[in-house]
């Protein structure tokens, strides 16, 4: 299966970059892993609606040239259905055995997405009612989908 990680802005912190490399290194065992970084925009202090609503569109055109026909698209967002480990496992086991050959997974930039590319979304995916920088998210979703590999293969795991 073919893991796409289609995300706003790139990671400056040496921390993040440290902990995403490793993740990468686990999952080539299991998976074809792609990380794409589109370009944010830089956003003014006490910035309005309108111009923020400007600003998560221009991103979203960005992330838009890389979605590609066929792959199941995962969005995260706040409002999403939220998973435990088990059950995200379970969801991509499903796809791959329904033929879905490429996942993309969707992190917005510090503002989140706009609701036209959350709408072109087949799924909407939370992993809390709190708010997580998106660096951060990065991190934590290759961690969920190292773990969903583990459990399908049914190997140890840390719970």
């Amino acid at each position: 299966m073919k893991i796409t990680i289609l995300c706003v802005g790139k990671i400056k912190e040496k921390f993040y970059r440290d902990a995403i490399a490793e993740y990468v290194k686990r999952l080539s065992r299991y998976c074809k892993l792609e990380m794409i970084e589109v370009t944010d925009e830089k956003t003014p202090d006490n910035a309005s609606d309108t111009v923020e609503q400007q600003i998560k569109e221009k991103e979203a055109e960005r992330m838009e040239r890389y979605l590609k026909e066929g792959a199941f698209v995962c969005a995260l967002a706040i409002d999403g259905i939220q998973l435990d480990s088990v059950q995200l496992s379970e969801k991509m086991e499903r796809l791959a055995i329904e033929g879905n050959s490429h996942i993309i997974f969707m992190i917005g930039g510090s503002l989140g997405m706009s609701e036209a590319l959350l709408k072109r979304a087949d799924m909407k995916l939370s992993f809390s009612k709190m708010t997580f920088p998106h660096q951060l998210m990065r991190v934590i979703l290759l961690e969920q989908i190292y773990r969903s590999y583990r459990i399908m293969n049914k190997e140890p795991y840390h719970k």
